[in-house]
């Protein structure tokens, strides 16, 4: 099947939107979507680096919400060749130096030739740019189709970049944090899993000791940062932070991020690094890797939906709105590790 040559495009503006709150796999899907205390959770469990782990049972599994077991609403053992799985490529030029976007895009059309051509999972990707972001319809499991549509594709020049300062970065974060919101809409509509590979360097984090937030810009990130919770889950998107940037980004900003990973008890703990790329991956379960290798990158993300196991549970009832939960699995064979969403926002 080849791609279709369509899109769906949205203008993007320099304003934040503020994402309003919302009080086996199809059907659990659907009863998601009907049943707001429902937590789903796509676990996957590896040994090393030798992959998805299969062959284990609901026994295996113990679920601690805020460090507390809880009970597993339905346990369902998954292989990706049998279930509604599709993958989206985001190129990010607004964020990646523009030396960088011809060898990322050239390692993009790489990974989707590869292997004949033949994708795993139908695929699809986006562009986002200064003045838009667009999602092309129908994914495909040929790559050959979806590389020679990436091809023909005019990505173009930004103008916003690194040089502008703190504005700059403002601006490109606001454009990032859009076209996810953008892309959380339109897949919420499609059935099954996405992994959502946004290939960039990252968001500007636009945090630090000379960051400072006031009231009103502090309960918008605290706000933010529950509804993509929220909406990242109910489209069933796994967020993965691929960093094409390689060996030339500096050590101390590729992992800065991990100093807002944890969730967020109130607007007085937020900070806008609490909305970076990497921070809202790893809470979806997803990777934050960087390399230059992108191909193999993309690949171990991919190998994602080969074997996972969907866990659901009943989320408790909490005495007061957009309380914090932490969610952590454990396995109960030693040398496992399971990965999944890192919480969520649990209401009255």
């Amino acid at each position: 099947m080849s791609i279709k040559r369509c899109c769906v495009a949205v203008a993007i503006s320099c304003g934040l939107w503020m994402v309003p709150a919302r009080g086996v796999l199809a059907q659990q899907a659907a009863a998601q979507k009907n049943a707001p205390r429902t937590i789903q959770l796509d676990v996957e469990v590896t040994a090393s680096k030798n992959g998805p782990v299969g062959g284990l049972n609901e026994k295996d599994f113990t679920v601690l919400d805020n460090k507390s077991p809880r009970p597993i609403a339905s346990f369902t053992p998954v292989e990706g060749k049998h279930a509604p799985v599709e993958v989206v490529i985001v190129i990010d030029s607004v964020n990646t130096p523009y030396t960088y976007l011809g060898y990322q895009r050239d390692q993009i059309v790489k990974y989707l030739r590869s292997n004949g051509g033949a994708l795993p999972y139908p695929t699809t990707f986006a562009v986002l740019t200064d003045t838009s972001f667009q999602l092309f319809q129908g994914a495909s499991t040929n790559g050959n189709a979806v590389a020679t549509e990436l091809e023909h594709t005019d990505i173009g020049l930004r103008e916003i970049n690194r040089s502008q300062g703190f504005w700059g970065a403002a601006d490109r974060l606001t454009l990032s944090l859009n076209a996810l919101r953008s892309l959380t809409v339109a897949e919420e509509r499609q059935p099954g899993r996405k992994l959502v590979l946004w290939v960039s360097p990252g968001w500007p984090l636009l945090s630090g000791p000379e960051v400072e937030l006031d009231g009103n810009e502090a309960d918008e990130v605290y706000h933010n940062a529950i509804a993509f919770s929220r909406e990242l889950r109910k489209a069933d998107i796994t967020l993965y932070s691929v960093n094409s940037w390689g060996a030339t980004e500096s050590l101390g900003r590729e992992f800065y991020y991990q100093s807002f990973l944890n969730g967020l008890k109130g607007p007085g703990d937020a900070e806008w690094g609490n909305l970076s790329l990497q921070v809202l991956a790893t809470q979806s379960g997803g990777l934050v890797l960087s390399s230059s290798d992108v191909v193999s990158m993309m690949k171990q993300c991919v190998a994602d939906a080969d074997q996972y196991y969907r866990i659901v549970l009943d989320a408790p009832a909490d005495e007061k709105p957009n309380t914090y939960h932490q969610i952590q699995v454990k396995v109960a064979q030693g040398g496992l590790v399971a990965r999944t969403r890192t919480g969520y926002y649990a209401q009255p």
